[in-house]
């Protein structure tokens, strides 16, 4: 694997591999000394424009427990925010012999930019970029969701036949979009629930089922209901009338959470706005798994650097 810049990229042999490597990583994670000596001697960059505390010390912890060298490079109070474009900063990464960059960009399309310009010889992973994907994040959504179904007997395993309900800002969510795709490579059965105005214009040729009643969706007893984070800072217009009708129509509130199956599985990539698309008591409850996304996000990106950074690169 040369990058990992989308999950519409990845076949699904390879997102069971990556999968099943982070089962490898999480079982390090239970002994007590938590390092492998895997990328001894690389560099890791976490190249940040845009703030992300939980993603850049998830990424910082993953490689620094596979031995790397780490520099965090905020793009605030930096040279970038001086006017630096991101071929200088990369030629910079170059020349400082960067071998991995993980890049998180306010614009769709720089992580690709990065690694197909030929500026930098790095491997790049996305770590999120504008509104378009955050495949990291889906693999971690998928393995905990494997973990949840499988337990012990997850190796070699996809998800097919698994009902995934993704409720909320789909429009500006690149979590969702990342999701879409790679739950479907992996076999599940994929339903988009928001209001019409958080919905993408076009989403014809996504693997996904659209609807805007999330009474009706959760009726049809979903195996894994996500709620994503309404997103404020990206929205310059008023795409529903308040966060309180927000909350009755498309929240996930104890009513709601209470008609849910035990079996059920809660998922949230965070931050959460409690209250607003998720109750309190669903976001605490045995059927959440948002700390677990939380621990297992950084054994699925000790597989992604692993996979990008040990041995020679472009031969997967």
């Amino acid at each position: 694997m040369r990058h990992l810049l989308s999950t519409r990229e990845l076949s699904r042999e390879q997102a069971i591999e990556l999968l099943d490597i982070a089962e490898d990583m999480a079982a390090v994670q239970e002994r007590e000394v938590k390092k492998l000596p895997t990328l001894r001697g690389k560099t890791v960059v976490n190249l940040f424009f845009e703030d992300s505390t939980r993603t850049r010390i998830s990424f910082e912890a993953a490689a620094k427990r596979l031995s790397a060298d780490v520099i965090n490079f905020s793009a605030k109070g930096s040279s970038v925010s001086k006017g630096e474009s991101l071929k200088d900063t990369a030629q910079t990464l170059q020349a400082m012999g960067a071998d991995g960059v993980v890049i998180r960009h306010h614009a769709s399309g720089a992580p690709y930019t990065l690694a197909t310009s030929g500026w930098i010889d790095a491997g790049v992973v996305n770590a999120g970029d504008g509104t378009h994907e955050h495949p990291t994040q889906a693999l971690l959504d998928a393995f905990t969701m494997r973990r949840r179904l499988h337990g012990a007997a997850s190796r070699g395993r996809a998800l097919d036949g698994v009902h995934v309900v993704i409720v909320g800002d789909v429009l500006h969510s690149r979590v969702a979009r990342s999701n879409v795709w790679l739950l479907a490579t992996l076999g599940a059965e994929v339903e988009l629930v928001a209001p019409p105005t958080l919905v993408p214009v076009d989403t014809t040729t996504w693997p996904a089922r659209v609807g805007y009643d999330l009474d009706a969706a959760l009726s049809g007893t979903p195996d894994v209901v996500m709620m994503l984070r309404i997103q404020a800072e990206r929205m310059h217009a008023a795409f529903f009338p308040n966060s309180r009708e927000y909350a009755r129509t498309w929240g996930l509130d104890d009513a709601r959470f209470d008609a849910l199956p035990p079996s059920t599985m809660v998922m949230h990539p965070g931050p959460m706005n409690r209250g607003l698309e998720i109750a309190a008591r669903a976001a605490d409850s045995p059927q959440s798994t948002v700390r677990e996304q939380v621990a297992n996000g950084v054994s699925v990106r000790m597989a992604a650097l692993y996979l990008l950074m040990s041995g020679e690169r472009g031969d997967a």
